[in-house]
């Protein structure tokens, strides 16, 4: 019998990666959400050098973090809820990559 496959879904493709991440990528990033968030705008600022460093910590590779593509979360956090945004600096600009997140905002019924 012949297997059919089929192409990925959308959600099927933030399970794989979530899938894929090491348990501790999700929490470095969780806990330097939870660390910066601030209530009243809704929205938390980590930087990338935060999480390779606190991996590295825990024993992960730098060179495997980026070439594993565990930074790349920000499609799981969105199916979490979050809006999410990453700025990296360009070709001639220099400060600290960065992550966003954002409490989405609820509309308020008039």
């Amino acid at each position: 019998m012949t297997k059919i496959i089929c192409p990925i879904t959308p959600s099927e493709v933030v399970q794989e990666q979530l899938r894929d991440l090491p348990d501790a990528v999700i929490e470095v990033f969780n806990q330097l959400i939870t660390q910066d968030y601030d209530e009243g705008d809704g929205a938390a600022t980590v930087k990338q050098d935060d999480v390779v460093a606190l991996l590295v910590t825990k024993g992960f590779e730098r060179r495997d973090i980026f070439d594993r593509g565990w930074l790349n979360i920000e499609k799981v956090y969105r199916s979490a809820g979050w809006k999410v945004t990453f700025d990296k600096p360009g070709f001639s600009e220099s400060y600290p990559a960065t992550y966003e997140f954002k409490r989405p905002r609820t509309r308020r019924r008039t």
